[in-house]
């Protein structure tokens, strides 16, 4: 209903939010099939790099953005990448007030997680956006539908050698979702794991956050501090 209700709204927009399983680089074997036969090494003790995409997908628009992203992929990064993304497509999008935001519940990006919680109030503030994080519960998140893209992107370069990020990213760039390619880009900062706020903090960034009732972990909504609201 929330889905639904954003795509038909016109100051109303859903993205779809989800990271990948990491990618190592190099000569590894990945266990897809190619019709080039190619020597894969078996054993992967040494990676020296790997790549994580993250992406948001526009369901209503059937459009893909792809970032990859070299660090590991913590709470201030998922919401650097959306920064990045509202900053490119504002100007398309000046109409929209509102952002519903289709997530997982993973480790870093859960309604609990407090860096996450914080970041996103400060985007809120920024951008005088209203942002409601619509969580799909444990073993349903096949349902949010960025995971659709990452089994069209895994068959697209299924057996090929990924030897190197260039590699990576050309073919996460000539993939096709819906018959439209990705816009693709390469995240090359360094993020530290295990931010978190003290209970203090997070108790301030509660009082900026509404958790619809009975649903408290799974559908949150943050408002500017200029907007009047109530409990959900």
């Amino acid at each position: 209903m929330v889905n639904r209700k954003a795509d038909a709204e016109p100051t109303s927009l859903r993205l779809s939010m989800d990271a990948k399983a990491t990618v190592k680089i190099g000569n590894y074997s990945r266990g897809g099939k190619n019709r080039v036969q190619v020597h894969a090494a078996d054993h992967d003790f040494h990676c020296a790099q790997s790549i994580t995409p993250v992406g948001i997908l526009l369901p209503a628009y059937d459009e893909l953005s792809l970032y990859a992203v070299s660090s590991k992929v913590t709470s201030d990064c998922l919401v650097d990448i959306l920064t990045a993304w509202w900053q490119d497509n504002k100007e398309r999008f000046y109409r929209v007030t509102r952002l519903v935001l289709n997530l997982d519940n993973g480790p870093e990006s859960h309604s609990r997680r407090t860096q996450f919680l914080s970041r996103l109030v400060t985007f809120v503030e920024q951008t005088g956006l209203i942002l409601d994080l619509a969580y799909y519960p444990p073993y349903h998140s096949k349902y949010n539908p960025i995971e659709r893209c990452w089994g069209v992107l895994e068959q697209h370069w299924n057996g090929s050698l990924l030897e190197s990020v260039d590699t990576l990213m050309r073919f996460a760039a000539s993939m096709t979702w819906r018959g439209k390619p990705p816009l693709v880009h390469l995240v090359a900062h360094t993020y530290q794991t295990g931010v978190r706020l003290s209970r203090k903090a997070m108790s301030l960034v509660e009082t900026r956050v509404c958790r619809l009732a009975g649903l408290e972990k799974w559908f949150v909504t943050i408002w500017p501090s200029t907007m009047n609201h109530g409990t959900l």
